[in-house]
């Protein structure tokens, strides 16, 4: 990875400027910032979530071992980042949610799929616990949680910060940073799901709102990942097996994950490399712990829902956490038994999307396509 500190001050201006001018209907990746504005009481608190995780261990018989990442230290206020491990087999699947504190139904979803996996001996399930092992990090950032805010706050300096930009060269300012990135570089996975909410925004060509998109955190063809082995192909074949999958469900209207210009009807990929699941995907060796440049497919799941307009209320919150727990179900069985590699990469293009106008990153501002200025 190129070291461009010296050059972020004045990129970031640029970009600032140039985002500040266009009008989008999408919010920053990885969704709506509420500062506090939404009701919470109805989703589940830090000490709510430790509590489900060790009432599901508890009635497991023993499928499900419970732990916190503690040896690597905690969060910047104190909190234990805790993960849950279930299944025997080989593949090592990573499933993370609620990096961004106010997304807090992603979290739901991920604990129901882990009960699943808990309690169902259902065939496919069976499957999957004999074929992978999959660690589920339910709460990545519980400070921010309990604050209801997008990022965490550094304690030394009162900073918020956005965990979901500190997988940098020049980043690991967070104390969760640290700890789950040194909890990653020892395990090793082969392949990761992020979970995220976002803004308000329409299925091009229709009048319905998006409920559910499928991302990618450096965009497909873009300035990055063709760089990366086989990433290219494998993450647009999960993500096309994922909309086959979901598409006869009525409830949801997917999409491709994009920020999206309203005025002028276009869409730009992201192309993050501070992003956790870029840092994965690019095998990032922060300070010397991932010497050989472990790296891995990644991608994302954005589902519908802005507290600060009230859209993301009890009404919706039911249908909302079954499209993810249905996503991330048949993603992880397509993976572990090898269906995800029969579909055509090409099928991502089939995904409604708006008409690509460049990339939006977090190192070069907006990159249109067809510019050799990556």
């Amino acid at each position: 990875m190129k070291k461009l500190a010296g050059k972020m001050g004045l990129l970031t201006a640029l970009f600032l400027l140039l985002f500040s001018s266009l009008s989008f209907a999408a919010t920053v990746p990885g969704g709506p910032s509420t500062e506090g504005k939404t009701n919470i009481n109805s989703m589940l608190s830090y000490d709510e979530v430790v509590k489900t995780l060790n009432d599901i261990e508890q009635t497991s018989n023993g499928k499900v071992e419970v732990f916190t990442l503690d040896r690597f230290g905690k969060s910047e206020q104190g909190r234990s980042i805790y993960v849950a491990k279930v299944g025997t087999g080989e593949k090592k699947i990573w499933i993370q949610a609620q990096i961004h504190g106010n997304e807090k139904l992603v979290t739901e979803a991920a604990l129901q799929l882990l009960k699943t996996y808990a309690s169902n001996n259902s065939k496919d399930v069976l499957t999957v616990l004999e074929e992978s092992t999959l660690y589920f990090i339910p709460m990545y950032n519980p400070d921010g949680a309990e604050m209801n805010t997008r990022g965490t706050k550094l304690v030394e300096t009162g900073q918020l910060l956005d965990l979901n930009r500190d997988w940098a060269e020049g980043g690991f300012k967070a104390k969760e940073s640290k700890v789950v990135y040194s909890y990653w570089a020892e395990l090793k996975p082969d392949f990761a799901i992020d979970l995220h909410h976002q803004g308000l925004k329409q299925v091009y060509g229709t009048n319905e709102a998006t409920s559910f998109s499928l991302g990618v955190s450096l965009a497909p063809n873009g300035p990055t990942l063709p760089n990366y082995e086989n990433y290219n192909d494998v993450t647009r074949q999960m993500l096309a097996y994922v909309y086959d999958k979901m598409s006869g469900y009525g409830y949801t209207h997917i999409d491709r994950y994009q920020i999206v210009d309203s005025q002028k009807e276009v869409g730009y990929d992201i192309d993050i490399k501070g992003g956790v699941v870029s840092a994965m995907m690019m095998g990032l060796n922060y300070n010397g712990l991932n010497p050989g440049n472990h790296s891995h497919p990644a991608v994302f799941f954005e589902t519908k829902g802005n507290s600060s307009d009230g859209s993301l209320g009890q009404k919706s919150n039911g249908y909302l956490t079954k499209q993810n727990y249905l996503a991330l179900k048949s993603l992880v069985y397509g993976y572990v038994t090898d269906e995800v590699s029969k579909v055509d990469p090409d099928h991502w293009n089939d995904i409604p999307a708006y008409p690509l106008a460049g990339y939006w990153t977090d190192y070069n501002g907006i990159v249109p396509v067809g510019s050799s200025g990556f």
